[in-house]
């Protein structure tokens, strides 16, 4: 699929007739008038007006795999005169630090200080014509947000969704300043914890922990000051989980007792407090406590008895779905492969995430060390290696450089060092 850089009205035009859509149905599709899609389609830039840039983007990475061929093979069919410009692949980390770090610092500001002079403001008279985010506005971060999140677990590649949670993380720390009620600040911090915790998601995901540990510190300041309690929890619970994944275990469980008493003040209709105990399940499975382990487990289980929806399928999305394999997760951690293979091998014949499915097949290559079936473990950990150059994900391969450290004594067989080198080699890549 090709990756549109600045969108501009030829872009608009294409993606419509790719989903095969009149003005009008593509309007509907937008929830916007069809004057506004044929306004599009005859500007050449599209550069004034950014939230459509990110509307069209989404819409385009949501597309079905038919839409965006014919997405693809409709630009090829352009005169090169005609042909929009597309973005060269998101390469400039240096660049993207530097951008990273001013948002770092002009959220840090605006959340600390809040722009707001007439309290008793109404704020449907509060308009974006003023220069002031509206209500309106604020529902269409919201909306976006969302969207982003969406974008996120499809992508194959985490890191190529991070321009567009950029460009919105701008547009919302510039409505920060711009807030002029209480009530509006706190909404939009809200709106800014959630998508920092995309942020740093998206930076976890590329092994990035120092810039991921930034995203989160700046989503659990942005949630006290929203008052949003379940949201201050789960920044605070992917802050714990780098600990997890660093093998820090005695630095995530006191932050993970912090998230715990946080979620208590929460919505106790949501799963957050549950999602707390499974990831202190993982920290205390590295701590060697068994039975805290268990306990934290069975209390993650509780999620089951819940009713209703108990996730927004954002910054919170555990519904209990994943915990046959963070109990198998837990019990390779603890040596019990007894009790681990069952739950893991199960998980395996499910339909995963990229993700979820390297980190299982992961496990399953330990549990072979971990009984002496060398077979095993080459079997499994050939594929999550293979799953890991292609996704270019980092949480496969920090797990991949965990079991790469329990080779060590069986570095004397040829499929076993040439695992271990390739190991090596992706992490140099990386």
């Amino acid at each position: 699929m090709e990756v549109v850089e600045k969108w501009t009205g030829a872009h608009a035009k294409v993606l419509r007739q790719a989903y095969e859509y009149s003005q009008v149905g593509f309007a509907e599709r937008l929830g916007v008038d069809a004057r506004t899609v044929a306004k599009w389609e005859g500007n050449p830039t599209l550069k004034q007006c950014p939230d459509t840039q990110q509307m069209l983007t989404v819409l385009l990475w949501q597309a079905p795999d038919h839409v965006k061929a014919r997405f693809t093979y409709l630009l090829q069919q352009q005169t090169p005169t005609t042909q929009p410009a597309l973005a060269q692949e998101w390469t400039d980390d240096d660049m993207n630090r530097r951008e990273l770090l001013r948002l770092f610092t002009m959220a840090g500001a605006v959340i600390a200080t809040p722009q707001v002079g007439q309290q008793t403001l109404d704020l449907d008279r509060v308009t974006s014509r003023a220069g002031r985010p509206d209500l309106e506005t604020a529902t269409q971060y919201e909306a976006l947000n969302g969207h982003l999140w969406q974008v996120f677990m499809l992508a194959s590649s985490k890191s190529k969704v991070y321009p567009l949670v950029q460009d919105h993380l701008s547009a919302l720390i510039a409505a920060l300043q711009r807030s002029t009620t209480a009530a509006m600040h706190q909404r939009l911090c809200a709106l800014a914890g959630d998508l920092f915790q995309l942020a740093g998601e998206i930076h976890f995901d590329a092994n990035q922990y120092t810039d991921a540990a930034h995203c989160y510190t700046l989503a659990a300041s942005a949630s006290k000051e929203a008052g949003a309690y379940d949201l201050w929890a789960c920044a605070m619970t992917r802050h714990a989980f780098i600990g997890v994944y660093e093998r820090d275990y005695g630095k995530a469980a006191p932050m993970l007792d912090l998230a715990a008493n946080l979620a208590r003040r929460g919505d106790s209709h949501l799963s957050t407090r549950h999602w707390v105990a499974a990831v202190h399940a993982e920290t205390l499975a590295g701590l060697g406590d068994f039975d805290g382990c268990q306990r934290a487990l069975d209390a993650a289980e509780q999620v089951r008895d819940m009713t209703g929806r108990v996730h927004n399928g954002g910054w919170l999305r555990f519904d209990g779905g994943r915990l046959h394999e963070e109990r198998g997760t837990c019990y390779t951690t603890l040596r019990r492969p007894d009790l681990a293979e069952a739950a893991l091998t199960d998980v395996l014949a499910h339909n995963l995430t990229t993700r979820r499915r390297g980190s299982v097949l992961v496990d399953l290559a330990a549990l072979g060390i971990q009984r002496g079936d060398c077979d095993q473990m080459l079997d499994y950990g050939k594929t999550a290696v293979e799953l890991a150059r292609r996704t270019g994900s980092g949480v496969i391969g920090q797990k991949l450089r965990g079991l790469q450290k329990q080779m060590a004594e069986l570095l004397t067989d040829d499929q076993v060092r040439a695992l271990h080198n390739d190991i090596t080699e992706l992490a140099a890549a990386g």
